[in-house]
């Protein structure tokens, strides 16, 4: 049987050091386990046309077959004998090369946002600088905490960055920078189930088993008994014989359908692949954390030139910022969340965001264009206090 922490370490070695796309890997996993190929000195022992066979592709069986080699050399290294330290000749603890991978609960501690500023009157005067895809994201991260609030961040993340990589290719295709039609249009992704964000139909992937809140003890000890019988997953934690029973919604993961596209365009894979490629929580939370800057003020003649400002400040600057536009969006939720419908919210937030987007150029030349966003603008747009009355 096996455990949870294996298949977790070599979904580990396969994404990060044989650099297979996460979709790709999690569909082999159950081909590596019928074959025994569990361990980095398992596959780097294995006949590569076995390899071949199971990753259907020539070149990514031979990079993972030499990843597979770099590592065992690397572990051979560290560990001679093969039998581990002992006690007396090294009394420090090694840490291991694979298997440590985080717990689900440290994963979302891990993609935690800056601290929401609620305080209206710090609000009210600020102004940010940043381009339209950032404040969609912004927007709908903050929205599906209201909306979804029984998803884990890592998933609202995925959801949200779905919606604006989306709505991007959309506007590309619309405006003349991109050709053809998208993905969605295409229909990649059928099968796949689909929720609505934003007034977008979005693919997702159902995350069985990933159990990111705190568990009992007995249910920690049937999760690592569990093995792996399905192909859907997430960043380390896999699903047994069947889905969970309980009501609870499993976790989602936005699925990336022009990645899908792209990976099997001019192939004989069918639309509905297993090998599905997905938006990581990872990315959006960066795109996030570095998109909100402060206007600069205009000069005059007068004034001194500025002091060259430090990497550590501007980014600590943009974090702050992102803190006070998300904690903008979730006075404006909150005021209506309590009259309206999850599915009503979600109507609205669209046209919320259209009323305070920066202004650009229209067509190709206002693509991934600046300006400012008040954040008075967004409180503007929250439910009165004689409607709350």
């Amino acid at each position: 049987m096996v455990s949870v922490q294996e298949v977790q370490s070599l979904l580990h070695f396969l994404s990060k050091d044989a650099k297979v796309p996460l979709g790709q890997a999690l569909g082999k996993v159950k081909d590596l386990q019928a074959a025994k190929l569990l361990t980095p000195e398992q596959i780097a022992k294995a006949n590569f046309q076995s390899l071949k066979t199971i990753f259907e592709d020539e070149k990514i069986a031979r990079q993972v077959l030499n990843a597979a080699k770099r590592a065992s050399k690397k572990r051979t290294l560290s560990d001679p004998s093969g039998l581990g330290p002992t006690p007396a000749s090294s009394p420090k603890k090694i840490k291991p090369l694979y298997g440590q991978s985080l717990t689900p609960s440290e994963i979302e501690a891990s993609l935690a946002l800056p601290e929401a500023i609620n305080n209206e009157d710090i609000l009210k005067s600020k102004t940010i600088f940043t381009n339209r895809a950032p404040l969609v994201l912004a927007f709908t991260v903050a929205l599906l905490k209201f909306t979804m609030p029984e998803q884990p961040l890592s998933s609202r993340l995925s959801l949200a960055q779905a919606v604006v990589s989306m709505n991007s290719k959309t506007k590309a295709v619309h405006i003349g920078i991109d050709s053809g039609k998208t993905a969605e249009d295409e229909g990649w992704g059928e099968g796949q189930p689909i929720i609505r964000i934003m007034n977008r139909e979005v693919r997702v992937m159902k995350r069985w088993g990933y159990e990111w809140e705190e568990t009992s003890t007995k249910e920690k000890v049937k999760n690592e008994e569990c093995t792996v019988r399905e192909e859907d997953s997430t960043q380390g934690a896999l699903v047994g014989d069947n889905p969970p029973t309980e009501a609870k919604e499993p976790a989602l993961w936005g699925i990336d359908l022009e990645a899908l596209k792209k990976a099997n365009y001019g192939s004989n894979s069918h639309k509905g692949s297993s090998q599905l490629p997905i938006y990581t929580a990872q990315g959006a939370r960066a795109y996030l954390l570095k998109s909100f800057e402060t206007p600069k003020a205009a000069l005059t003649d007068s004034e001194a030139t500025p002091v060259k400002r430090t990497a550590a400040s501007l980014t600590a600057e943009k974090e702050r910022n992102l803190g006070m536009l998300l904690g903008a969006l979730e006075l404006l939720y909150q005021s209506w969340a309590q009259v309206l419908s999850k599915e009503d919210l979600d109507r609205q937030a669209w046209g919320w965001y259209v009323r305070i987007r920066p202004e650009v150029a229209s067509g190709q030349a206002g693509w991934g264009e600046k300006g400012t966003v008040k954040l008075s603008d967004i409180l503007e747009l929250r439910r009165s206090v004689d409607q709350r009355m």
